[in-house]
């Protein structure tokens, strides 16, 4: 139900005390958690929530329902996976058939080899698929993989790509400006400092020149090249016309691995991913997030002469919940939806444009310097003078003013992402855009 509109101008402080009254539940509930739970959060992520990390009962289609009764439309969309919005039907329906089936079995079952042939008729590498349960896990058995195919030990990635939590990838995440000017491969919090990580080397985004440096040096050591397609967890920040052909050409001349990190691009910018949209096929891709619909299931896909070695027992690849039958209802689902509707990706890119571009008109008009990346279907909005062509242009955006932005916004009944990333499903009707931009008109009233 949309909200009549708030008619005396709000300050951030006002808004956070009308916050934190309406919220009563989700903040006895955080304190509560924190004697139990580290943080009081289940990933660490989720603390840097303003008033405090809300507590949720439901979800429906576009929206979320706190414990205390609040409803807001959803653009975090739990970090990426619900491409399909929240609580599904079509999702809902196959996860109960399979819950009276069986819950896992440590072995083979149907839905393994039918949502695998899926896969592989539908991403451009791949050829045989594997599954895993996370983004970080998928990412290790691409790392190790392209490291046994070519017998080198050293891999390169960009500065500001994630690449999941591990030690071995955690590293120049989110540097600081010191911790830039100190050293490139700084590690990301305590804990990983006694690691080297002289098997990583670091280049910036869009810098070809540091790539081929990199290469020129290094070109007989390095196994492959890792990267986001698309910048989406650090401002959403495209490859410049031409770099991913550019990262393609030099990984085939030196004898190296391309692998695309598709854990939020992948059946997000397109059925076939990023490889889809931009037409540039990697060796191996590594996908989480929206394959699941919201379950946790992730997936490894390339060319035959790579993963056979998993295939062949050469590649160790092991997980005990590997191929779960519920999550792998989930995905079948997910996959059936996304595919029948030969317009569902236009209606996502279309719908998201149309949100990105309400967001930056209204921002201006108020005063704002604002700029926005990315695709229709998961954008960033940032408070600085110029797009971001690299993670260092980020630095300079105002974090602050978004902050209150998305106070505001919560406090009128829209969920986003601290960081400033938003991600549409599905679910995301022409009507749901037009009551969040006239939520936002009313946020812009503090």
């Amino acid at each position: 139900m949309a909200r009549m509109p708030t008619t005396i101008p709000l300050s951030v402080e006002q808004r956070e005390h009308r916050l934190r009254d309406k919220t009563p539940g989700s903040w006895n509930r955080y304190q509560h958690s924190q004697q139990f739970l580290a943080g009081g959060v289940a990933s660490g992520l989720r603390r840097s929530a303003r008033p405090y990390p809300l507590f949720f009962a439901s979800g429906h289609g576009p929206r979320v329902q706190d414990v205390d009764g609040n409803t807001y439309l959803d653009y975090g969309l739990a970090w990426g996976p619900l491409i399909l919005g929240q609580a599904p039907a079509e999702i809902a329906q196959q996860i109960a058939v399979q819950v009276e089936r069986g819950l896992t079995f440590g072995a083979q079952h149907d839905l393994e080899f039918e949502v695998a042939e899926k896969l592989t008729q539908i991403i451009p590498c791949g050829d045989l698929v594997c599954f895993a349960n996370s983004g970080t896990e998928i990412v290790q058995i691409a790392l190790r993989l392209a490291r046994a195919y070519t017998g080198r030990g050293k891999y390169l990635k960009f500065e500001g790509h994630y690449h999941g939590w591990d030690d071995s990838v955690l590293v120049s995440y989110h540097p600081s400006a010191a911790e830039i000017e100190k050293a490139a491969g700084a590690p990301i919090g305590a804990g990983q400092g006694q690691r080297a990580h002289s098997d990583v080397l670091v280049a910036e985004w869009n810098d070809r020149k540091a790539v081929e440096k990199l290469f020129a040096e290094h070109g007989e050591d390095i196994s492959a090249i890792i990267c986001e397609p698309l910048l989406c967890n650090s401002g959403c920040i495209p490859a410049e016309p031409g770099f991913l052909q550019f990262l393609r050409d030099i990984t085939t001349r030196y004898g190296a691995l391309l692998i695309f990190d598709e854990v939020i691009t992948g059946f997000r910018l397109s059925l076939a991913g990023a490889q889809g949209l931009y037409g540039i096929t990697p060796d191996l891709a590594t996908y989480a997030k929206a394959i699941g619909g919201g379950l946790p299931l992730s997936a490894l896909a390339g060319k035959n002469q790579f993963m056979d070695l998993i295939a062949n027992g050469k590649v160790v690849h092991a997980g005990t919940l590997n191929g779960n039958p519920i999550v792998l209802a989930a995905a079948k689902a997910t996959l059936e939806v996304l595919s029948r509707d030969p317009n569902v990706y236009a209606d996502l890119s279309r719908r998201g444009t149309r949100l990105r571009q309400g967001l930056e008109k209204q921002l201006r008009a108020r005063g704002y310097s604002v700029v926005s990346n990315g695709e229709g279907q998961v954008f960033h909005l940032a408070f600085m003078d110029r797009p971001a062509r690299r993670y260092r242009d980020l630095l300079t955006a105002n974090q602050q003013q978004y902050s209150d932005f998305a106070l505001a916004l919560l406090d009128e009944g829209v969920q986003v992402l601290p960081d400033g990333r938003w991600y549409i499903s599905v679910a995301h009707t022409d009507e749901v855009i037009d009551e969040t931009l006239a939520a936002v008109d009313r946020a812009l009233a503090s």
